[in-house]
């Protein structure tokens, strides 16, 4: 081999972290140290892997495919040495996932805390996000995501409620300032709090009952991206703002104590809860397992 494992795993730190001194704090190392390693596996490949500037850092060609191939690979060697570790006791090694942060949110605090008791030698990473990423790629062993978003060749594992709806809602104030809307399209006279997917598409409000289906394109004073700005439209609407439209396990609380108003409920769509998924094609490794086991051992929420 023209490169060692050590030095082939610091440089996937570094093209992951996106520059040597964000993986350097990470690793313990000194950013220095860290880019003379880099530096001595370009000269083993014979390979520049990444493009240097005072202040950027970029990926070559070379170094992109190294990564998507080295990924894998890596996660590959360390599920083997946690296995062969694990072997004569407990599970142990680091867990990562990859998850929405409507299931970050809404499906994880159930399972986090009673899990990590159960499996003290494990750790967990989790990563959220809106974004389609590809898990493996991105260093993961395993995500979550609703069916349609699923990747091919994967195994999928029902985890959370089995089915979900989608909720609207308003504060009090604003409805006693401007009316309660009857009809979906009603809402395209209302302030309605938006939201847009990291891909740039707008998310579509869309409502059903007895089997008709209406799609919303209403506007309003505030566009957040969806995700980790997805509360900011929460509070707004709780200020009296405008029109809500979100996962209704997330509204919830807000309904219960009266700060929010359901509306249009007969409207709400459901849809079939989410999934932990995770490749067919490697070795499981230990902390997976035994979260797979986890999971498929606790209750269905319905």
């Amino acid at each position: 081999m023209a490169a060692d494992l050590n030095e082939l795993s610091l440089f996937l730190a570094v093209a992951r972290a996106g520059g040597f001194r964000q993986a350097a704090r990470g690793l313990g190392l000194s950013p220095s140290g860290l880019s003379e390693a880099v530096s001595r596996l370009e000269t083993r490949l014979g390979l520049r892997l990444l493009h240097r500037s005072t202040r950027s850092l970029a990926l070559t060609e070379a170094g992109e495919r190294l990564v998507a191939r080295l990924a894998p690979a890596l996660s590959e060697v360390e599920a083997a040495v946690e296995a062969a570790q694990s072997a004569a006791g407990h599970p142990a090694g680091t867990l990562r996932l990859n998850v929405p942060v409507s299931a970050a949110r809404l499906v994880l605090p159930a399972l986090i805390p009673p899990f990590l008791k159960a499996y003290p030698d494990i750790r967990l990473e989790i990563t959220a996000e809106e974004s389609f990423v590809d898990i493996l790629a991105a260093g993961c062993d395993a995500g979550i995501r609703y069916d349609e978003r699923l990747e091919q060749d994967m195994i999928a594992l029902p985890i959370g409620p089995r089915r979900q709806r989608y909720a609207l809602g308003a504060a009090p104030d604003y409805l006693a300032a401007r009316g309660v809307p009857q009809h979906p399209r009603d809402l395209l006279n209302h302030a309605c709090m938006r939201g847009r997917f990291p891909s740039g598409s707008a998310d579509v409000w869309e409502f059903e009952r007895d089997g008709e289906t209406l799609a919303v394109d209403p506007t309003g004073p505030l566009l957040v991206t969806i995700g980790p700005a997805t509360e900011l439209a929460v509070d707004a609407a709780l200020g009296g703002l405008g029109l809500v439209y979100l996962f209704e396990d997330w509204l919830r609380p807000h309904f219960q104590a009266g700060r929010l108003v359901p509306l249009l409920e007969d409207w709400w769509p459901s849809f079939s809860g989410p999934f932990l998924y995770y490749s067919g094609r490697r070795l499981v490794p230990p902390p997976l397992r035994a979260f797979i086991d986890f999971v498929r051992s606790a209750s269905p929420v319905e």
